[in-house]
């Protein structure tokens, strides 16, 4: 049986030895809190980073949450400020329902977040926190990620800058310099391309992110930060062992997000991969499919009818507990579609081989990002010639913890360290 691979835990810079080194007990960070918007995409990343600086067991999560529900969903381009304005307004003018025929049809507005359980971001209060704990606690962490989170992390950093180091994870347009670090993929800087600047109608270009090229404080990665280190990787090993290690190997885990407006896709790519899974079922003791929410009906349906009576194949229903990352640590081969950053970061991160169904349909950027994961040999086109079972390696991504180390190098530079 082949043995499970798991990624060593990187040795990389740690910050200051001892806190009395970076400036005494003001400057031991301590604590952090991670500015959520309510998406597992954007603040796994913040948690990630968390983690990695070795405070995953001393923050505290709140978020920037939108109205939700009818005509709602067609305002999240909106600043969420204005947009709870205009959501209050209109309850206080309209109400709720509209009434056809006597009888109540259609919600136009809806309070419901579903995240209720989590403190609203309010950016007075943790400023005003910061200050008055400073000299107790020292400075506090503060990692954002997400468009509707820009407005509360920026105006921390402009209340509190003594006491705060705020970072804010993709790219927030313009105004860098109201962060103290900003971390983002190296392909939100495509616009900037010759190439892309081609593609861009020269009045909508100042409108592009981004606007400047990187400044100082800007931390470039190949892709997403993410949970999945090596410690993740490993208790998930443990926990998944009695269900996973007994398969046939090799496991083909096959990870199936959904169309995005730079990959559109629907029943063709479905039907595409079933017919490449088929063509590579002999080379493989077992294959394990897993949907995300994104995943149309349409799409998850030609695979399941393709392979639900076939015993090599097993397809999570999303019902039992969603066994991703024991996919992550069990698996011996990955087959990703290209739409998910996030899903292609953690399959490149663990060393395993990393094969991208859809890379040519992508666009704009997120083509960019495909070609750079193929440049640097970390994932291959599925061609479905492939024999599953020869395997071949790489340099793992190792994004999380390199711009774990360039914020303890920022935080040296200002006489701060990480107090673990």
């Amino acid at each position: 049986m082949r043995p499970i691979r798991l990624p060593e835990p990187p040795s990389g810079f740690s910050g200051l030895p001892e806190i009395f080194d970076a400036g005494g007990v003001y400057g031991a960070i301590k604590r952090a809190i991670v500015i959520g918007n309510g998406f597992a995409g954007s603040e796994n990343q913040s948690i990630g980073l968390v983690r990695a600086l070795g405070l995953s067991r001393h923050h505290s999560l709140c978020r920037v949450t939108r109205p939700r529900g009818g005509i709602n969903e067609w305002l999240h381009w909106v600043p969420v400020s204005l947009h709870k304005k205009f959501d209050y307004f209109m309850k206080r003018i309209i109400g709720y329902q509209v009434m056809v025929n006597g009888q109540k049809v259609m919600p136009l507005f809806s309070q419901t977040t579903g995240l209720s359980d989590v403190l609203e971001a309010d950016a007075n209060h943790i400023a005003k926190m910061a200050r008055e704990t400073f000299d107790k606690d020292g400075p506090l962490l503060v990692v954002a990620s997400g468009r509707d989170t820009i407005s509360v992390s920026s105006s921390i950093k402009r209340l509190a800058p003594e006491n705060v180091f705020v970072v804010q994870i993709q790219h927030p347009r313009s105004h860098l310099n109201r962060f103290d670090m900003v971390i983002t993929p190296r392909h939100d800087y495509y616009p900037l391309t010759p190439h892309a600047q081609e593609q861009i109608p020269w009045f909508l270009r100042r409108w592009i992110t981004p606007r400047e090229p990187p400044g100082r404080n800007v931390v470039l990665t190949v892709g997403a930060l993410h949970q999945a280190d090596s410690a993740a990787l490993r208790s998930a090993a443990s926990a998944w062992h009695d269900e996973l290690s007994p398969l046939p190997k090799p496991l083909l885990v096959v990870n199936v997000g959904g169309p995005t407006s730079n990959f559109p896709y629907g029943a063709d790519l479905a039907k595409q991969l079933a017919t490449m899974l088929q063509n590579i079922l002999w080379s493989c003791g077992s294959i394990r499919i897993s949907f995300s929410r994104r995943t149309p009906e349409k799409v998850s349906n030609i695979l399941v009818r393709e392979f639900s009576g076939n015993q090599k194949v097993y397809i999570w229903d999303g019902e039992d507990r969603n066994p991703h990352m024991g996919h992550l640590a069990w698996a011996d081969a990955f087959v990703i579609t290209a739409d998910s950053v996030s899903m292609l970061s953690e399959a490149c991160s663990t060393g395993k081989p990393v094969y991208v169904i859809g890379a040519e349909w992508c666009t704009w950027k997120f083509a960019d990002f495909q070609k750079s994961l193929q440049e640097r040999g970390v994932a291959r086109p599925f061609t479905g010639k492939e024999d599953i079972s020869e395997s071949w390696s790489y340099s793992p991504l190792n994004d999380t913890t390199e711009a774990a180390n360039r914020v303890n190098m920022a935080l040296a530079q200002r006489g701060w360290s990480i107090h673990r």
